[in-house]
């Protein structure tokens, strides 16, 4: 009989991870993540992300339970889960002296690709992240955001089914991280799953579909970025005026709180439930006129902190 159960691109059973000294990294993680997603790993330093991609990719190895990556036990079927994995890791790993082009052919050599195909597949990856021009140049001479690039390419080489990003922005520019967000947002609509680990919240928001919060080797959230969000029960807009503002805009409601940060902006916070276009009219009717509007603070990362504190 058919069933509707997902197909997962990795499913964790009973993890856990406890090193010589007695600390526990993992403590029973369980946790699925749905082939085609791209999915939000987030916690502090130390909560157990590193651990799981560590062993995700055999460098740790687990002191109880399973990882499997589409339906393949890791520990047991070795080659076969790494030639459906990439990984970018946060320390640049390459060799400072080689040169660009050759990182990448010699790690397509590791899976197989060579001669003429392992040479297509660099320059295919070079290109779509605008390092084919840096392709004879030693890796050294690349700008960090470049070193990031060329850590992507590198991982897809072989053109894996999976791909495990780990801070993949870390230093990089905002122009430079949103042309990355960009290139991974086709790369997972052309059906590579996507796992990302990151401090940039926004981020986050922005590219995940599903996410899972880790804190203390545990699982503390694990819900789709729509309904975490959702559970934000108020937010605060800041407004900027195209005048002067002479007084205060007033609000006959008792859910709606406005204070003055400067002569042209306020800050309003009401309930996420509220409809922004009635405050507009409010605002509106009192002669009040708007040149932007924003978000106060990140709402993912308020519900972030909030999760850690619970």
């Amino acid at each position: 009989m058919l069933t509707n159960n997902p197909k997962y691109a990795i499913s964790i059973r009973g993890l856990t991870k406890t090193y010589a000294n007695g600390f526990q990294a993992l403590k029973g993680i369980d946790l699925d993540v749905q082939e085609n997603d791209f999915f939000a790993l987030l916690g502090p330093n130390g909560a157990g992300k590193s651990t799981i991609i560590g062993i995700i990719s055999t460098l740790v190895r687990a002191s109880s339970g399973t990882i499997q990556v589409f339906g393949q036990n890791v520990a047991t079927h070795v080659y076969e889960t790494k030639l459906s994995l990439g990984i970018v890791p946060q320390e640049i790993n390459f060799s400072q002296f080689e040169k660009v082009g050759d990182i990448v052919i010699t790690q397509a050599g590791y899976y197989g690709l060579r001669g003429e195909l392992a040479k297509q597949r660099a320059e295919k990856y070079l290109r779509k992240l605008d390092l084919w021009e840096k392709r004879d140049n030693r890796s050294r001479m690349l700008s960090g955001g470049m070193k990031r690039r060329l850590m992507i390419a590198r991982a897809l080489v072989h053109e894996p089914r999976l791909l495990i990003l780990d801070e993949p922005t870390a230093g990089v520019d905002i122009e430079l991280r949103r042309s990355m967000w960009e290139f991974l947002q086709e790369l997972n609509r052309n059906g590579t799953t996507i796992i990302l680990t990151t401090h940039y919240l926004e981020e986050a928001e922005s590219l995940c579909r599903n996410i899972a919060i880790i804190n203390q080797g545990q699982i503390v959230e694990n819900t789709s970025m729509r309904k975490l969000l959702d559970k934000l029960a108020r937010q605060t807009l800041i407004f900027d005026t195209c005048d002067e503002l002479k007084t205060l805009p007033a609000f006959n409601d008792s859910d709606i709180q406005c204070n003055a940060i400067d002569s042209h902006s306020f800050e309003v916070s009401l309930s996420t439930s509220r409809d922004i276009n009635g405050l507009y009219a409010a605002l509106s009717d009192q002669g009040v006129l708007i040149k932007g509007m924003r978000n106060k603070t990140n709402r993912l990362e308020e519900l972030f902190l909030s999760s850690l504190k619970s």
